[in-house]
């Protein structure tokens, strides 16, 4: 018994046999089993007897088991990739509700004139962007004295700065030279 195979493996038949053996079945009906009575027999009679034993085992072979659908295969990643798609879509639903919000501020501030804005309306913006417009102050000219102060503060501002380079060197000269002659002018124009 030792000396035994499994018969699974010893009447396993070949794939090329598997498929003629298909094809007959298709064009007409299964052959007859082989009579398992022993007779003297020819080799020639003998391998046509094995080759009928290898179709019949074929026929004792069970299909294969149907294969599942893709979906049911990999059903643990429906809701994964349910979760991954809708937090996509709400990530960029927020995304081009905020632009159209700022979008939607910005045109109100700057629609509105500046001195119609209460103190309540600048609140409610602040909150919902950092924002805030200002009107722009007009200040009153400055004397001609306090300008020439300047000039001269800014021209001792310049000679203490140390050049690194002669081009700087040459800009640095040039702006004292402007400052010199504002400084030295009877009227200064305005700017």
């Amino acid at each position: 018994m030792s000396d035994e195979t499994p018969k699974l493996y010893v009447h396993k038949p070949k794939k090329a046999q598997l498929k003629k053996h298909l094809q007959q079945q298709s064009r007409s009906s299964p052959p007859p089993p082989p009579s398992p009575s022993p007779s003297p027999v020819t080799s020639s009679s003998s391998s046509s007897m094995a080759s009928q034993s290898t179709t019949s085992s074929a026929l004792r072979v069970p299909p294969p088991p149907p294969k599942e659908s893709f979906a049911r295969r990999y059903k643990f990643l429906w809701p994964l990739l349910l979760a991954v798609n809708f937090s996509i879509g709400a990530y960029l639903f927020l995304r081009t509700k905020k632009k159209e919000n700022i979008e939607e501020n910005a045109a109100a501030v700057t629609s509105t004139p500046t001195s119609a804005i209460s103190t309540a309306s600048v609140s409610s913006l602040s909150t919902s962007h950092p924002v805030v417009v200002e009107p722009t102050k007009v200040l009153e000219p400055i004397p001609m004295d306090q300008q020439r102060e300047l000039f001269k503060w800014i021209l001792e501002e310049k000679r203490k700065i140390k050049p690194k380079d002669p081009e700087e060197k040459k800009k640095i000269d040039e702006e004292k030279a402007i400052l010199k002659q504002f400084i030295r002018a009877k009227s200064i124009p305005p700017f």
